[in-house]
């Protein structure tokens, strides 16, 4: 079966940290770009991050540029995003999407999202 798992969600304090993986399952991602996106209620879907299959090529939201970084590990079949100085406002279900790509001014833009996982929840509350 061919899926992505979220994990490293959860409830974290104001200017606090967290790991987010995306891990995959049937089949490799070393073939696809990745997007971490997030969903919070009454918002819509904002792409938080894109990184290319070879990790050479990244974009980021604005509003998260500087505080989030994301990576990943090929032989793990694995892509992190590392959010720090967390925020009430990145509040959202997290959510990775495997997919086609491209670049603009070279930075990572996906154009096709192919495989997606079920999201993990990140509170960010005192």
């Amino acid at each position: 079966q061919l899926q992505l798992e979220e994990s490293g969600g959860g409830l974290v304090q104001p200017g606090g940290s967290l790991r987010l993986s995306c891990a995959a399952s049937g089949f490799s991602l070393s073939n696809y770009a990745i997007n971490w996106f997030r969903q919070a209620p009454g918002r819509g879907r904002e792409t938080v991050s894109c990184i290319s299959p070879g990790g050479g090529n990244v974009n980021y939201l604005d509003s998260v540029k500087g505080r989030f970084t994301i990576s990943r590990d090929n032989a793990k079949n694995t892509v992190y995003l590392q959010m720090n100085s967390l925020k009430a406002e990145d509040t959202a279900i997290y959510s990775c999407a495997a997919g086609h790509w491209t670049t603009v001014q070279g930075a990572c833009v996906m154009t096709t999202e192919l495989f997606w996982g079920q999201g993990t929840q990140v509170t960010v509350s005192s």
